[in-house]
């Protein structure tokens, strides 16, 4: 990094943004970073930020109220101006993950959005690097190898998320040739590979909950799916050294388990029953349970288990999943400065330790 940097990150309190927002005032200690944030009914940009950012460093950070789904990020036109002036680069993380939005409210959000940060990006005069935080499920319903120069090759998509993020990143490689850039594209991001925490129990951890706690043991998928999980570690560091790296920029990267890293469905659950002390699962095809298995369950059963019916719909699909993610300009520019996903099957036991230890995240766990 030459001269002074200002850093402007979208999405900076969510569970990955957190980790960057780490990582490069720690890497980086002459950058100051510029935090655009949303106020909540309860809580205003400015404590949202506090709450993640160290006081040691705070002098190092400006925060911003905004949000990218409005008009000029929700920013007034003089703090406008005088972002685009002083911005160095930019880390565009903000999106919404969730499967059930409409697609209008999902493109309002993750394409609308994203279309905003570049029209912003575009205006910056001192503008070094873009860095847009993507997905690798963009991929929809794609099978087999999925390589990082693809994007649309006629795949459909499972939900509205995954729909806009493609739409979304199509529109940022539509803008690569005049802004400088990097796209990336994480798999699911999962705790710390060292010490197992996290902040986000959604995803992978909603059905290993259920299972832990012996309410559901049916997975109405294939053995052989595979599960790409990477840890949120190793993703951050990513983000941060590729957001600057010139030789990143133009390029599509895959932050993945990849072919060699990555676990099957089967390997995690034989994982997580030894680890739990809990039954072995049970397969269903998917389209028999769906069809037939469920509609019959959600009218016998009550309760917690009737919910985890309600509730899992927005999973099935990645119980069925058989692609893989090629990382081949991950380990290009990644490995040379020691950076690689260390294997699912090495660190999943620390995760379903602190899932134990802090009770689902119910509790406050010190780590040493």
């Amino acid at each position: 990094m030459n001269g002074e940097e200002l850093i402007l990150i979208t999405g900076a309190t969510g569970f990955l943004g957190v980790q960057v927002v780490h990582k490069l005032l720690d890497r980086y200690p002459a950058a100051t970073l510029a935090l655009l944030i949303r106020d909540r009914a309860d809580q205003s940009s400015q404590q949202r930020a506090d709450s993640i950012v160290p006081p040691s460093q705070r002098s190092r950070v400006q925060v911003y109220s905004g949000d990218v789904s409005l008009p000029n990020c929700g920013l007034d036109a003089a703090t406008y101006d005088r972002l685009s002036a002083e911005t160095t680069r930019v880390i565009h993380s903000a999106a919404t993950v969730r499967f059930d939005h409409s697609l209008d409210e999902a493109r309002r959000i993750n394409v609308e959005g994203t279309r905003r940060v570049l029209d912003f990006a575009a205006t910056a005069r001192q503008l070094r690097s873009f860095a847009y935080v993507g997905t690798a499920y963009v991929a929809g319903e794609r099978t087999g190898l999925i390589r990082e120069s693809e994007l649309a090759v006629g795949q459909s998509y499972r939900n509205t998320y995954e729909q806009t993020k493609a739409e979304a990143e199509t529109l940022v490689q539509s803008r690569l040739g005049s802004i400088p850039g990097v796209v990336l594209r994480p798999s699911i991001i999962v705790g710390d590979s060292r010490t197992g925490v996290t902040s986000s129990f959604k995803m992978m951890y909603w059905p290993l909950k259920i299972y832990a706690r012996r309410l559901w043991r049916t997975v109405p998928g294939f053995p052989d799916a595979v599960l790409d999980i990477v840890p949120v570690d190793f993703v951050a560091s990513a983000v941060v050294r590729l957001a600057l790296d010139e030789s990143a920029f133009g390029r599509t990267v895959h932050l993945c388990a990849g072919p060699h890293g990555s676990a099957t469905i089967q390997q995690i659950a034989t994982r997580a029953a030894e680890f739990f002390d809990a039954p072995e699962a049970r397969y269903v095809d998917p389209k028999l349970f769906f069809a037939a298995i469920r509609p019959l369950l959600f009218l016998s059963l009550w309760g917690r288990k009737r919910r985890v019916l309600r509730d899992g719909r927005a999973y099935r699909d990645y119980f069925t999943m058989r692609m893989q993610f090629d990382t081949s300009n991950a380990e290009h520019l990644l490995a040379p400065a020691g950076l690689c996903p260390p294997p699912v099957l090495d660190y999943l036991d620390r995760l379903f330790h602190y899932c134990v230890e802090s009770d689902w995240g119910r509790k406050q766990v010190s780590i040493q």
